[in-house]
């Protein structure tokens, strides 16, 4: 029998763009299928073709929904994939959210692009268009945790919790389908055990093969309360009349800092000032948050409060009505490392004034104006202009919905035994060898930095007992 393999199409050297394709004798399925982001010389890797061709593919596996896990899916069904997509059911509620969202927003920014005339854009075009999304939106399967999954002929799997977001799962993938066969382990991207929204991620099992994420793998998040944090900020801006602008990825952090906010209103902790929700895409995936509330950890009041706490803006009429309006007061506005989205606008309107401030409420990937910010840059390119930023930039890294490296490790420590080998993914160049070199060193275990479409094999147990 031909030994399988994996091969690492993504997620190497970077920390977005995961994707993994698992070759099962003449069967192959993809875990991941996310977008590049940041850098340009990123970003141009989804406009390269795919590695292999999508009809090849029987089957897709999609640990969450954002985007730098699940958003060439579009792509991949429009270029000839015709086999399923597997995925909790809070993954695909959300997958359908973000997908159409970013159809939308790439068409727009292919628009964007021909209306300059720049000579490197003369015919732009969108990587995928809206229409394309809602194609693929037709492969989604949805699973419970816990279930599980026949893929195909020789891999079955299971969606077990992560944390992280609604739906985030790890993958349990059983190859072979018995005891002598193999047992791989996809971390997907791993919640913190004391996230304030997300149920702690489920323990570690036996495992043959564990991919890690590694985005924060060379850094531990600050021991320091982040509601303090949130008031201290919001308190001193309002004390001159000044604007708070949150850039918030949609789903997930958006959630949490809604949920820190009212808190902190209901305790009289910072003034009772007017707080709004401008993100359409927000708004809908608190919907969703709500529907799957087993996955939560927050209680009745907690849900009331949240409601309460914050004004939805839903309409392009009432954002700009926003940039009109003057502190003190409360912005949260997708999207969270200022890529693109309604956010923009707040920022070339409210950043050249000192008495605002921008809070940086996650990680920021390279080459994002987010990164720009909290690498100390005090002017940003948004819309073909250079807008100075005056306002205070503030970066809350507590709020982070990633486990740092310190709970990694940890997570890892609850196997019953370890792993043949780790393969550390998902991570810029430093922390993903950083974290190779603590599980090395800490736990004893076997570990590696795969680069761009390493391929690796699989062994099964009992081959690698008689080597």
């Amino acid at each position: 029998m031909t030994t399988p393999t994996l091969q690492v199409l993504g997620a190497a050297d970077t920390v977005t763009g995961s994707r993994y394709l698992l070759s099962v004798g003449e069967r192959r399925v993809l875990v991941d299928c996310g977008l590049f982001q940041g850098y340009k010389v990123l970003r141009d890797r989804n406009r390269a073709p795919f590695p292999v061709d999508p009809a090849s593919i029987d089957a897709v596996l999609i640990t969450h929904a954002h985007l730098d896990h699940s958003g060439y899916l579009p792509a991949l069904v429009r270029d000839g994939f015709t086999g399923p997509v597997h995925a909790t059911y809070g993954t695909v509620d959300l997958a359908r959210l973000l997908l159409l969202d970013s159809g939308h927003l790439l068409e727009e920014e292919a628009d964007t692009a021909r209306h300059r005339g720049s000579s490197r854009h003369r015919d732009p075009k969108p990587l995928y268009t809206q229409a394309d999304a809602a194609a693929s939106l037709v492969a989604l399967h949805g699973h419970e945790f816990g279930e599980e999954v026949p893929v195909v002929e020789g891999l079955s799997a299971m969606f077990v919790p992560a944390g992280h977001i609604v739906g985030a799962a790890q993958l349990r993938l059983q190859l072979d389908g018995d005891d002598a066969g193999i047992r791989v382990h996809f971390t997907g991207d791993l919640g913190r055990a004391d996230d304030s929204v997300m149920r702690p991620p489920a323990p570690l099992e036996a495992s043959d093969y564990l991919i890690t994420e590694s985005t924060y793998g060379d850094r531990s998040h600050p021991h320091v309360d982040s509601e303090a944090e949130l008031a201290a900020v919001v308190t001193r801006v309002a004390a001159r009349g000044g604007v708070v602008i949150i850039p918030a990825f949609a789903v997930g952090r958006a959630e949490s800092l809604i949920l820190h906010l009212s808190r902190l209103k209901r305790r009289g902790a910072i003034p009772d000032i007017p707080m709004y929700l401008n993100s359409p895409m927000a708004v809908e995936a608190s919907e969703i948050y709500a529907r799957h509330n087993d996955e939560l950890r927050l209680s009745a009041d907690d849900i009331a409060d949240m409601a309460d706490a914050v004004r939805l803006i839903h309409t392009v009429d009432e954002s700009k009505w926003l940039n009109r309006q003057h502190g003190p007061m409360v912005i949260i506005s997708a999207s969270g490392m200022i890529t693109g989205g309604r956010v923009l606008h707040h920022i070339a309107a409210f950043g050249p004034d000192p008495r605002n401030a921008i809070v940086l409420s996650g990680y920021q990937a390279g080459g994002t104006r987010g990164a720009d910010l909290a690498a100390g840059k005090r002017s940003l390119r948004i819309f073909g202009a250079d807008v100075p930023i005056e306002a205070e930039v503030v970066a809350i890294e507590s709020l982070s919905a990633h486990a740092d490296a310190d709970g990694i490790l940890e997570w890892m420590r609850t196997a019953p035994q370890a792993p043949a080998l780790t393969i550390v993914t998902h991570g810029e160049a430093q922390a993903a060898d950083t974290l190779r070199r603590r599980i090395q060193r800490e736990l004893g275990w076997a570990a590696r930095v795969p680069s761009p479409l390493d391929r690796i094999e699989l062994v099964p147990r009992a081959a690698r007992v008689t080597r």
